[in-house]
């Protein structure tokens, strides 16, 4: 997992802040210092948090749990679209759709529709409706698509989210608080993190300082299902082996057991030759 060194981040503008006057002074530690008008990112805090973050996302991919991305500004949209179907992960660059995680069961029903619509599409019941009926159905698939076409295969609560720009989602960010949802996310200098459990200091309005961020912590992701996927072989040859192994002790029981059962008829063929002899005595 190789994490971007400070030469990179500088080149992707990482550091770059909003104007002074716009700050959150809790972004205080994460400030190197602030010039024409502008806060600079301590880049050093951000390659640290960075691969604290590319960590524990790494573990999360690794244990066959999904992640959330989030990001509906205009620059990180693509980026983000690009990214985590890159390693099979939902996102949501549309609006974010209010209850989306408090209200789950709603949402996934709303999903179940846009399915449904396609198997009637399939089977040929489509076709049997009226021209009107057809216009409108289709209207609402390509309006569930765009919302949450992305999240068509997410049947559960994500075991977290990554969010860019929190002031923006700050919806998203308010739920997963609520449910318990670790929250991942780039923090700009006018953002508060006091709300995010792993805090990426850096510029979230430039696509490629955006962009350099998530090619880190995607790859760290994509590490860990490689992994995932070897102890998965790793078991599967270890589960093949194991009936030999266990073939020698299963002979030894059924040997064990015919000796029993051959001993127990013997006691019994002479306590009956006993009981016969004292019958005829």
């Amino acid at each position: 997992m190789a994490n971007p060194t400070f030469d990179q981040l500088l080149e992707a503008g990482c550091h770059f802040g909003h104007l002074k006057r716009k700050w959150n002074p809790a972004m205080a530690p994460y400030i190197f210092m602030e010039r024409n008008g502008i806060h600079i990112i301590d880049l050093y805090k951000t390659a640290a948090k960075l691969e604290e973050a590319a960590a524990a996302l790494k573990n999360i991919a690794k244990s066959g749990k999904k992640v959330l991305f989030v990001a509906t500004k205009k620059q990180a949209k693509q980026v983000i679209a690009d990214h985590a179907s890159a390693i099979g992960m939902p996102y949501v660059i549309e609006r974010w759709p209010g209850g989306m995680l408090t209200n789950f069961p709603t949402i996934r029903k709303a999903v179940k529709k846009m399915t449904s619509i396609d198997k009637m599409t399939k089977d040929g019941t489509f076709d049997n409706l009226s021209k009107r009926e057809k216009l409108q159905i289709t209207r609402q698939r390509a309006k569930l698509e765009k919302n949450l076409g992305s999240i068509a295969d997410l049947n559960r609560l994500p075991s977290a989210l990554f969010v860019v720009d929190v002031l923006k989602e700050h919806i998203a960010v308010a739920e997963a608080n609520r449910l318990g949802i670790p929250v991942f996310a780039m923090v700009d200098t006018n953002s508060d993190p006091s709300a995010i459990d792993f805090v990426i200091p850096a510029n979230d309005d430039a696509s490629k300082s955006i962009e350099i961020v998530l090619d880190t912590v995607c790859a760290a992701m994509a590490e860990g299902l490689e992994e995932r996927k070897a102890e998965k072989v790793d078991t599967a040859a270890a589960g093949e082996d194991a009936p030999a192994e266990a073939a020698p002790r299963r002979e030894r029981r059924r040997v064990r057991r015919n000796d029993e059962a051959k001993a127990e008829a013997t006691e019994t063929a002479a306590a009956e030759a006993q009981a016969t002899e004292a019958e005829e005595a």
